[in-house]
């Protein structure tokens, strides 16, 4: 038998540097796809999740208007500071809700809610209305069409309309829908 016939075949299994070079290039262009993604998905759950809070605010104003013969509270826009004595929907609604973190929009980036109490803004023209008679800036007096309470500040950056509303009507909607009566 001739020995040195047989070769012995001896292959390293680590990876040679091109091989490397193009798994990293894989992960980085898998990672710049997903991000992305993933940052979309989380903003549309806090947007999601901002509607839904505006819906049982708009619950709370229902209870507060049936303890009040359906005539709006008269109310600030807002406040500086939660200190502050001033009537806000915060405050005036807080007896009508079950937990105060309503009043939080998850995508408030600018800390409204903590230094406010609120992320959000009431439509100080409606003020004493009574639902039933609701006469807005002069012309609109369908309250499906009267925004009364909205995100503080444009907070859902990946829509097209990045500002939840509650309307008179108690619907909330993240599309405008302000509109006059007149044709």
């Amino acid at each position: 038998m001739n020995h040195s016939k047989v070769k012995a075949f001896h292959h390293d299994r680590a990876f040679t540097l091109v091989e490397l070079l193009i798994v990293i290039v894989l992960v980085a262009m898998l990672s710049a796809i997903a991000v992305p993604a993933s940052e979309r998905v989380i903003h549309s759950a806090r947007a999601s999740h901002c509607l839904g809070n505006l819906r049982n605010i708009g619950a709370s104003l229902q209870l507060y208007l049936s303890d009040h013969s359906n005539v709006l509270p008269e109310l600030a826009m807002g406040r500086e500071d939660k200190n502050e004595d001033k009537p806000v929907i915060d405050t005036v609604l807080k007896g009508y809700t079950d937990n105060s973190a309503v009043f939080h929009c998850k995508a408030d980036n600018k800390g409204f809610y903590e230094k406010t109490g609120t992320s959000y803004l009431w439509n100080s023209l409606i003020n004493g209305q009574n639902v039933a008679a609701l006469n807005f800036m002069g012309f609109i007096k369908d309250g499906s069409r009267i925004p009364l309470i909205s995100d503080k500040e444009s907070f859902h950056k990946f829509r097209d309309v990045q500002v939840n509303i509650l309307y008179v009507d108690g619907h909330a909607a993240k599309d405008i829908q302000f509109v006059t009566d007149e044709k």
